[in-house]
């Protein structure tokens, strides 16, 4: 793996990316809500590549693993033949950021059988930890990096860490000290759907995490 930046960088709201060349960030469009992200990111200035096969992967310097039904999203990256060099990327030192679905694919231990995940961060998770579709909720997080601020954090039939692993540390917890968003060097997971908040600072952060990585 290559030599990476120590997890202790932290990034301040409306911190400006860094100059020079950007990176290209790839959002992993087989199913879910990719457009949402997409959007946001255009929002940013950042006209992200959909990703779908193994060549539009090689295109991108960072990926985003959106929200949607991780079962599918895992039969669709063996269809595609996508898992493998997907894995080997992130194992390189790519920068990745799962959310809800994204981050149970990223995990290395599931507590559930299903799906079969990448297991690239030292993290075990839980699927539909809260319930289904109607125990939706919503949340003002507190989280590291952020300050004093909250941010606006949406759950849809979300996932949430159950055991953490050396060197992954913890940004936000739930009222109930659930771990919903962590970060392992340049891997970042959140249980939550930051593209549906309206704030996009989630997305700043990552952008800045993929400036940073890999260079």
């Amino acid at each position: 793996m290559s030599a990476l930046a120590p997890i202790s960088w932290k990034l301040e709201r409306g911190r400006k990316r860094k100059s020079g060349k950007k990176k290209v960030i790839g959002v992993l469009a087989l199913q879910g809500d990719f457009l949402e992200h997409r959007q946001v990111l255009r929002a940013l200035g950042t006209d992200a590549k959909e990703v779908r096969t193994a060549e539009e992967l090689n295109a991108v310097d960072a990926l985003i693993m959106p929200g949607g039904e991780s079962t599918t999203v895992a039969r669709l990256m063996d269809a595609y033949r996508l898992r493998a060099p997907l894995k080997k990327r992130i194992q390189a030192g790519m920068p990745v950021w799962g959310t809800c679905a994204g981050m149970i694919l990223l995990a290395k231990r599931l507590k559930e059988d299903r799906p079969d995940p990448l297991q690239v961060m030292d993290i075990e998770v839980s699927r539909n930890a809260f319930g289904r579709q109607v125990d939706s909720f919503e949340a003002d997080l507190a989280i590291k990096t952020l300050g004093k601020k909250l941010f606006h954090a949406v759950f849809i039939r979300a996932p949430v860490i159950l055991k953490i692993g050396k060197g992954v540390e913890v940004l936000a917890r739930l009222p109930d000290g659930a771990p919903v968003a962590a970060r392992q060097r340049h891997m970042l997971a959140t249980a939550f759907h930051p593209e549906l908040s309206g704030d996009h600072w989630m997305h700043e952060y990552f952008l800045n995490m993929a400036d940073r990585y890999g260079q």
